[in-house]
């Protein structure tokens, strides 16, 4: 133990997070652990939406009631890594563990104590020093538009899915990026905290460092986030635009984390034509099998969920998505970056 004082701390990286951001507040600031155990800190990177107002008034009400301490700070540089960074340098000196948050998501009222258990589970099937443990990731809408369930749908097929973020695991085990993890602070400040240089894909990096490191990173199902998805088609573009964008630049710093399966739309893109320019009669033969496997998709999940607007819909977020992420790859060979656009 570093000494009296908190041995939790939650980092709540915010930018105009108004809508939600009460009820993630509310959620974290009262939790069954020993209030005095827990800090959340908040680093706004320059709102104009009020968001500042809605922690300040519950800053305002930490007296009235038996909750954690609720700091406010600026986050100049905007982005969640700096405000990640920010944390580390103000950290508490009892703090021993860093809990990844954002501002439209919310948990259950044991969720700490659930990380704390599996905590304690992951660190004793470890051989190693435990690095990060983290949680499953679900949906907030308990009645999603019809956009919102292909969009879950397409991120929970096996065309679409990553084995990341979304992953419905159900199993404690090993995993390669921890999802809204919590960290140890020891492991965080030996690899030098967060990659300012990513404004996506900043804990992909981390964790590759981690692992290097010689940290074990581990997942747990019983603890969880409920976060708000995308409901628009534009939206759900942008996001694969930008994961595809930051993913070139962490396959530039850490080669090793290519999966083939990324390249796949370009090969085939790059099949195609050359078909069409040596035997046209061929050319149709790889988007007519593509065509044929999104249809499927999309009629299993039709028929399962008996939407039929699904049978289309699924279909059409599957091929934005490859699309957007594949077009993102190369865009990142050729720009920097910028912040995301996609939460609107």
């Amino acid at each position: 133990m570093r000494g009296d004082g908190p041995r939790i701390a939650t980092v709540l990286p915010v930018l105009n997070e108004a809508t939600h951001l009460q009820a993630c507040l509310e959620s974290l600031l009262h939790q069954t652990i020993d209030p005095s155990s827990h800090i959340i800190m908040v680093f706004d990177g320059g709102s104009n939406d009020g968001t500042q107002g809605i922690v300040e008034a519950c800053m305002a009400q930490q007296n009235e009631v038996d909750a954690p301490q609720l700091v406010l700070h600026s986050n100049p540089q905007r982005t969640v890594a700096h405000a990640r960074n920010l944390a580390l340098k103000m950290l508490p000196e009892s703090v021993e563990l860093v809990v990844e948050m954002i501002g439209h998501a919310t948990v259950e009222k044991d969720h700490l104590q659930q990380r704390l258990d599996a905590w304690d589970a992951c660190e004793q099937r470890s051989e190693k020093p435990l690095g990060a443990v983290g949680v499953r990731v679900e949906s907030m809408d308990e009645h999603p538009g019809a956009v919102s369930r292909w969009i879950d749908a397409a991120l929970h097929s096996p065309l679409g899915q990553s084995g990341g973020q979304f992953s419905r695991f159900s199993k404690i085990g090993t995993t390669d990026v921890p999802a809204f993890a919590t960290h140890s602070r020891h492991a965080l400040e030996s690899v030098g905290g967060w990659d300012e240089a990513f404004i996506t894909s900043q804990d992909s990096d981390l964790s590759m460092r981690m692992k290097k490191a010689g940290f074990a990173l581990y997942r747990s199902p019983n603890a969880t986030v409920k976060m708000h998805k995308r409901a628009r088609l534009q939206n759900w573009w942008k996001m694969g635009h930008r994961y595809g964008f930051w993913r070139t630049k962490v396959l530039r710093k850490h080669p090793s984390r290519a999966k083939w399966q990324e390249f796949l739309p370009w090969l085939g893109a790059l099949v195609t034509v050359a078909l069409a320019l040596t035997q046209p009669v061929w050319a149709w033969l790889l988007p007519g099998l593509y065509a044929a496997v999104l249809l499927l998709s999309g009629t299993v999940y039709g028929m399962q969920n008996r939407d039929l607007g699904g049978v289309v819909g699924v279909p059409l977020c599957l091929l934005m998505l490859h699309a957007s992420f594949s077009i993102g790859l190369l865009d990142g060979l050729i720009r920097k970056g910028r912040p995301p656009s996609d939460r609107g």
